[in-house]
C-alpha cells in the first residue's frame, strides 16, 4: 500500500471515540486559538486584500467568512480568506518540533528548511484531510486527495520571513487542500505514491530516501497523539521559537530587580543557537515576529511579553531598541539539553556587576508543560474584540467551543462570529 493509501485508510476510519479525551480537548483549544488569531489578523492589509478579491469574484454560496455579515462564498475561497486572517498576525498555534503539525512535516524536517521551503508544505495535508472528512470521502478518494496535495503546494521561507507572503502561503495551503479533496471526490486521480517515490515529495523537500521516510510517516498510526504533547498555543504574538527567549529574559530581569537602564548585556543560550537571526531592529510586525533580539530586549525591558509587544508603538520603543544592541549569543548549554523544547537560558548582567539567570525549557502554552482553558479563554477574550464582535457574541462562541463535542453542525458556531 502507498503512504497516501495507508494514511487515508486510517484517517477515514478513525473517529472521536478513538481519540484520547485530552486530544479532543486540545483540539477545541486550537479552534478557540485560531479564531482569536484570525480576529487579530482580520484588519491587516493582507487579509483585507484577499477578502476583497474573494468578495469581488463571488460564486456559489457554500461557506461563511469569519467576522463578515456578507453572503457565503465558494468553500475553497472562504477557506483561503479565513486561513490568511488566522496567520496574518503571527498569533496562531504551532508544533514544538517542526512548527507545522503532522507526521509529514516531521518526515521532511529539517531538510525542507535547509532547502529554503516554508512550512505550508506540511500544512496543506491537514486542510485536505479535514475537508475530506467533511465530504465523507472513501479511503481511495482520500488517498488521491493526499496525493494531489503533495504535488500542489509550494512556498519559500525567504519570502515568508520578510513579507506577508507568510499568510499568503497559509491561504494557499487551505484553499488548495480543499480543492484537492473536491477533485478527488469527483474522481480525479494523481500519482498515489508521490510521497515516497523517487524524486517525490519526501525526497524533493526532505532530502531523505523516500521509502524509508514514508515508513516513518505511517509507523504506529494511532498509538500516540502529538496534539497532546507537542502542540503549543501562542499566548503571546510572534514566532514560537522566540517565546521562551522573551519569557526567560523577563524572568531574569524581574527576579534580579533589574531595570532597562541598568543592563550591560543580555546573553542567550539554547541548543543549536549560535547567532542572531532575522532583523536585528524590526520596524513592523513581520520583522518583530522573526527577531529573537527583539523578544529578548522587550522581555528584559518590560519584565513581561504580551500582545502589546506586537503593536507599532512597542515595536518602535527606543528603550527596547537600545537593549537590542546589548544582546549576545552565548555557548549552547551542555546540561539537560534534551529538556529544551524551543526553550532558552538567558543571563542579564548589569553595569555594576550583578547577574541574574533564568531558564525556560518550553514556552508557556506548550502541551508538554500542561495547557489549561484559563490561558485559552484569556487569549480569546483579549483578541476577539479586534474583529468587531460584541461581548455577548464572544462569550457565546467561547461557550460553544468549550462544549464543541455536542455541536451537531459547525454553523452553530460560525453563526456566532458574524459582525
Amino acid at each position: 500500500m502507498t503512504v497516501a493509501g495507508e494514511l487515508a485508510t486510517f484517517l477515514t476510519r478513525v473517529g472521536p471515540a478513538d481519540l484520547p479525551p485530552q486530544a479532543i480537548d486540545h483540539a477545541a483549544m486550537l479552534i478557540a486559538s485560531t479564531f482569536a488569531s484570525a480576529a487579530l489578523g482580520a484588519g491587516i492589509e493582507s487579509s483585507t486584500i484577499i477578502r476583497d478579491l474573494a468578495r469581488e469574484r463571488g460564486g456559489i454560496a457554500e461557506a461563511s467568512l469569519w467576522f463578515d455579515a456578507g453572503p457565503k462564498l465558494p468553500v475553497a475561497e472562504a477557506a483561503q480568506v479565513n486561513a490568511v486572517m488566522s496567520d496574518a498576525a503571527a498569533s496562531d498555534d504551532s508544533d514544538l518540533r517542526n512548527i507545522v503539525h503532522g507526521r509529514v512535516g516531521e518526515a521532511i524536517t529539517p531538510g525542507f528548511r535547509a532547502r529554503g521551503f516554508h512550512g505550508c508544505l506540511a500544512a496543506i495535508f491537514a486542510g485536505t484531510v479535514a475537508a475530506g472528512r467533511l465530504l465523507r470521502l472513501e479511503a481511495s478518494q482520500m488517498a488521491q486527495a493526499i496525493a494531489l496535495s503533495a504535488t500542489s503546494i509550494g512556498g519559500l521561507m525567504a519570502a515568508a520571513n520578510t513579507s506577508t507572503a507568510r499568510e499568503y502561503h497559509a491561504g494557499l495551503a487551505a484553499m488548495l487542500g480543499v480543492r484537492a479533496a473536491l477533485a478527488a471526490q469527483r474522481g480525479y486521480r494523481a500519482e498515489e505514491s508521490i510521497l515516497e517515490t523517487r524524486r517525490g515529495f519526501l525526497e524533493a523537500y526532505g532530502g531523505t530516501e523516500g521509502s524509508s521516510a514514508g515508513a516513518n510517516v505511517t509507523r504506529d498510526l494511532g498509538q500516540s497523539w502529538d496534539i497532546i504533547t507537542d502542540m503549543a498555543v501562542k499566548l503571546v504574538p510572534g514566532g514560537h521559537p522566540y517565546h521562551a527567549l522573551a519569557e526567560a529574559a523577563a524572568n531574569a530581569a524581574k527576579e534580579g530587580n533589574i531595570t532597562a537602564q541598568e543592563i550591560e548585556s543580555i546573553t542567550v543560550s539554547r541548543p543549536g543557537f549560535t547567532a542572531l537571526t532575522g532583523p536585528l531592529h524590526p520596524t513592523d510586525l513581520i520583522g518583530m515576529a522573526h527577531s529573537p533580539a527583539y523578544f529578548l530586549a522587550a522581555g528584559a525591558a518590560d519584565h513581561d511579553f504580551s500582545w502589546v509587544h506586537a503593536t507599532a508603538a512597542k515595536i518602535a520603543d527606543p528603550v527596547i531598541h537600545q537593549l537590542i544592541d546589548k544582546v549576545r549569543v552565548g555557548s549552547p548549554p551542555t546540561g539537560d539539553t534534551e529538556r529544551y523544547r524551543q526553550g532558552a537560558t538567558v543571563t542579564i548582567r548589569t553595569a555594576d556587576g550583578r547577574v541574574s539567570t533564568s531558564t525556560v525549557f518550553a514556552p508557556k502554552g506548550a502541551g508538554a508543560g500542561g495547557l489549561g482553558w484559563a490561558d485559552i479563554d484569556r487569549k480569546y477574550r483579549t483578541l476577539m474584540p479586534h474583529a468587531g464582535l460584541r461581548e455577548q457574541q464572544i462569550e457565546a462562541s467561547l461557550a460553544a467551543i468549550h462544549d464543541f463535542r455536542r455541536i451537531a453542525h459547525v454553523s452553530e458556531l460560525t453563526s456566532l462570529l458574524r459582525t
